[in-house]
């Protein structure tokens, strides 16, 4: 099976994506990107996006960052993760990229970034680092 379809078949099955209106927009070895749009269902009380939403979207990407290593028969959970907000989440649309960092038989080690997009103009607003543990599937 090939890493797309590895991982948006996972990615599929996930009914938080589906309601934080969030896409699979780039899959390969070690590196995986969603987009979520703005959207005002999603804002916190100072109508930025709601820090949740914003973890959300890092954790899966670093996830399945993670699932592209990850051998055949695995899939991955979160062991932990910290994530720094650097910026308010202000934006048309936002993408997450997951790395990994080192993939190991159990777990991977993983860092993330969120870009918040007005037009072509983008800034970083939350930095992440993930452990990643491998389960039999």
């Amino acid at each position: 099976m090939d890493l797309w379809t590895r991982v948006s078949q996972s990615f599929d099955a996930q009914g938080l994506m589906t309601t934080l209106g969030a896409r699979l927009v780039h899959v390969a070895q070690g590196e995986v990107q969603i987009e979520m749009p703005h959207a005002a269902s999603l804002s916190q009380q100072h109508g930025f996006i709601h820090a949740g939403a914003i973890s959300s979207i890092l954790d899966s990407a670093c996830g399945y960052a993670a699932l592209t290593s990850a051998p055949a028969g695995c899939e991955v959970v979160t062991a932990e993760f910290k994530i720094n907000f650097v910026r308010p989440a202000i934006g048309e649309r936002f993408i997450a990229t997951g790395r990994v960092q080192q993939a190991g038989k159990r777990l991977s080690v993983c860092t993330g970034e969120v870009l918040a997009y007005t037009g072509a103009e983008s800034k970083v607003i939350a930095i992440m680092q993930a452990t990643v543990a491998n389960v039999e599937a």
